[in-house]
């Protein structure tokens, strides 16, 4: 009996502890979960219209990346983006009544192979159940945003939207100078001369930034190939002319062919019903039960992640390659 006791206190024990931890270290005590939401199936929700036939909104939104997302717990909350997108995929081949995809994206970009990832899974998507996608761009559809919208049959940007910036990058700090004023020394034994070539704790050489051009310009030519095969009218030559990491206007992007359309969600929306010859369905969203998506505009919860929290640890910061647009 007084084990049974001891073990239904031990929560109760927990989360005092917790509360006098941060009252200790003069930390104000904020609404945050103690415990992370359980990771349940997806569920289907209608968030607008009516009618047989479905359209599935896909939301893409904040960085892209392959980390889950966490609570400042550390606890996770969510899959990542492109974790999500796969769920969701996976989920829709299995229901013939989707006529249509709507992806939705409010990003400045992430990594390459996440952007690519998800660009992939949409082709192959499309490929086995021929159903029409069509994406539609809101405030930032930038880099990986930009690269995974071209996995759509048609792109629509809302009227001030701000796309654009094909292009790669990759960021490193070098605090060799810093260390040397603190009197710390960096040791490293290593089997080979370019084996820590992007370390932040030395200066790049020039047979280090001329091997980091070398995989940026890869990357870039990976981009810029994708664009020229999924833009009706733009040549490779024309997509290298645009791709100096520049981000253009809704109507800059429409008069280069960057994008198809100007108009709002709902002109999404209808374009998508065009594509898939109906004229009635119901816009449908998977979510969560801890994760309510009560409109067309609300974000799913893989969405939430930052450019900041994706950077991780300085080791990340590194060492990782970027379609994305980080002014």
């Amino acid at each position: 009996m007084r084990q049974r006791a001891a073990c239904l206190h031990q929560p109760v024990l927990i989360i005092i502890t917790l509360f006098l931890m941060c009252c200790c270290a003069g930390c104000a005590f904020v609404s945050v979960p103690l415990l992370a939401p359980s990771l349940s199936d997806l569920e289907e929700r209608t968030v607008l219209g009516k009618g047989d036939s479905k359209i599935l909104l896909l939301d893409v939104s904040g960085v892209i990346s392959e980390e889950d997302q966490t609570n400042p717990l550390g606890m996770t909350t969510d899959v990542s983006p492109v974790a999500r997108i796969r769920e969701e995929l996976e989920k829709a081949k299995e229901d013939r009544k989707i006529k249509a995809l709507l992806l939705k994206i409010d990003s400045p970009g992430g990594t390459v192979t996440a952007s690519d990832i998800i660009y992939h899974e949409l082709q192959a998507f499309k490929k086995k159940t021929g159903i029409p996608i069509i994406v539609s761009m809101m405030d930032i559809a930038a880099s990986g945003g930009y690269y995974i919208a071209m996995a759509a049959d048609k792109i629509i940007a809302h009227p001030t939207t701000v796309t654009g910036s094909i292009g790669v990058l990759t960021m490193k700090f070098d605090i060799q100078g810093l260390m040397a004023k603190i009197g710390v020394e960096e040791v490293t034994v290593k089997s080979g001369d370019m084996k820590d070539f992007n370390s932040i704790f030395h200066t790049l050489r020039p047979e280090d930034q001329a091997l980091l051009q070398n995989i940026i310009d890869t990357l870039h030519e990976r981009f810029t190939t994708i664009v020229a095969e999924s833009r009706p009218g733009l040549s490779q030559a024309e997509v290298k002319r645009l791709a100096d990491g520049r981000v253009y206007t809704a109507q800059q992007a429409l008069d280069l062919k960057l994008i198809d359309e100007i108009g709002y969600l709902e002109d999404g929306i209808e374009l998508a019903k065009k594509a898939a010859g109906i004229s009635q369905a119901r816009v449908i969203a998977y979510q969560r039960p801890s994760q309510p998506k009560k409109t067309i505009y609300a974000r799913s919860s893989a969405a939430e992640s930052t450019f900041i929290s994706s950077l991780g640890s300085l080791s990340n910061l590194s060492c990782r390659f970027w379609y994305l647009w980080a002014p």
